[in-house]
């Protein structure tokens, strides 16, 4: 059968360029500051476990927030909601740049994350308006490209400027980028505010969740100090329980309205392709955190070459997300995301050997081999998510997908990070926290073979007359 593509307008690539750019500032935001957070505890004289919030407050943040930020975009216009979002970004940004101490920083780059939250929705949204129907899936592997060369470019830019310049670089050059893509997106992309509003904002439920996660969170982190027994870590794993069954109640009631609407709830199908994706991003997080950690701290390297040392996953992981949209169609599914389990979790386990005296050539099978499995993964299960939902929820099934993918990376920190704060050396630490992930990685594989799927794409666009 031959396929027959709409070609692209000025208006639509140019469209798609300053999307991009948004796209590269959401994603290498969540990989930059790993290899700088030695030069932050060093300068604020902080520790580990409170300077990895840097990273774990503000993926919490933009995960609890970014189902309130799809909302909002669908109630008042991608565009408009972009602008806000980015406007908070950029002013956290500033702020976060200019910390004078610890707690400013954390608060700053928290606040990042409801900008975040706000942006990456109506970024999603717009990408996906702009495309020809039949062109869809061009859509879907820009924003899985740009991820992952922005995650790739992410530590080594990181690291560069935290060396040649200060880490609060990485918090100013987000301006001129988000300017430039504000900019193209004001001149080409038309207003798509709604003339009426019917839904109204879930802020229960927000309220909720948000309160559970934190509970856990907080429990997690000063567990390390406290121990799993004391009455305050109780305390906030009640917390974390209590609202979580809150959360649950309001939902039910929440009617058409609720933060998770019913139809998306109660899909099984959707709900397993997110339990692994929670599962799985613990892995991919605390790679990213626990590598430039042990080649600054234990083997005595730059910031700059921590981040380039993590290129060799990155650049697998960009070059696989590319590849695996076209084995989609071929293999489906299951095949895909269960091979990019295994791959993730033989990695891991290939990681977690470390000792004061492995070298970094010694790594860099294992790096390969997970961000093979990371670049299956992730371009997969997005897919798989979002075409077992209504089409009329894609765009919510997909920012759901990513709240699963942010809330199991900062789970992930939290239990990392107890797990290595507990081990008598770094090396040991990263040894036992490592093991412990390439075993939810296998968690992870049995509900992608047991419970994964996605419909064939093929045949789906067959019988809408796209192919």
């Amino acid at each position: 059968m031959t396929e027959t593509r709409t070609p692209l307008t000025k208006t639509q690539f140019w469209g798609l360029v300053a999307l991009s750019l948004a796209v590269f500032l959401i994603a290498n935001d969540f990989t930059a500051f790993s290899v700088a957070i030695p030069a932050m505890e060093k300068e604020f004289n902080s520790d580990i476990t409170t300077a990895q919030w840097v990273i774990n407050g503000y993926t919490l943040v933009f995960g609890v927030l970014i189902i309130s930020g799809g909302r909002l975009a669908d109630m008042f216009g991608r565009r408009r909601i972009f602008f806000i979002g980015t406007a908070i970004f950029v002013f956290f940004s500033l702020l976060g740049g200019l910390a004078v101490d610890m707690w400013m920083l954390l608060i700053s780059r928290a606040l990042m994350g409801i900008g975040g939250a706000m942006m990456w929705p109506a970024i999603l949204g717009m990408i996906y308006g702009l495309m020809p129907e039949d062109r869809s899936g061009l859509a879907g592997g820009l924003i899985m490209t740009v991820c992952g060369a922005s995650n790739a470019i992410g530590p080594m830019l990181g690291g560069i400027l935290t060396d040649l310049a200060s880490w609060r670089w990485i918090f100013f050059i987000n301006i001129p980028i988000a300017i430039l893509a504000c900019l193209v997106c004001w001149k080409v992309i038309a207003d798509d505010s709604p003339d009426k509003i019917d839904e109204k904002i879930d802020y229960a439920g927000v309220t909720t969740l948000s309160i559970s996660l934190f509970g856990l969170l907080v429990a997690l982190d000063l567990a390390v100090d406290f121990g799993f027994k004391s009455p305050w870590i109780v305390s906030l794993f009640a917390v974390f329980l209590i609202f979580l069954g809150l959360f649950i109640i309001v939902e039910r009631n929440a009617g058409k309205n609720a933060l998770i609407p019913e139809d998306v709830a109660t899909n099984n199908k959707f709900f397993a392709a997110g339990m692994a994706t929670l599962l799985l991003s613990v892995v991919f997080f605390a790679a990213l955190l626990y590598i430039p950690q042990f080649l600054t701290k234990v083997r005595g390297y730059s910031a700059a070459f921590s981040g380039i040392g993590l290129l060799p996953m990155m650049a697998v992981f960009g070059i696989v997300s590319y590849i695996s949209g076209s084995l989609y169609e071929k293999l489906g599914a299951k095949v895909i995301v269960s091979a990019g389990t295994i791959c993730m979790c033989i990695g891991m386990f290939m990681l977690s050997h470390m000792t004061a005296n492995t070298t970094y050539p010694v790594l860099i099978p294992g790096l390969m081999i997970l961000g093979a499995g990371v670049g299956l993964f992730y371009s997969t299960i997005t897919t798989a998510a979002i075409t077992v939902v209504d089409p009329s929820r894609s765009s919510l099934a997909g920012a759901i997908l990513y709240m699963y993918q942010i809330a199991g990376g900062a789970l992930g920190l939290g239990m990392n990070t107890t797990i290595v704060a507990m081990a008598p050396d770094l090396p040991t630490g990263i040894d036992r926290a490592f093991t412990v992930n390439a075993y939810l990685a296998l968690a992870g594989f049995v509900v992608c073979v047991l419970f994964v799927t996605g419909k064939d794409v093929k045949v789906d666009y067959e019988e809408e007359g796209i192919l």
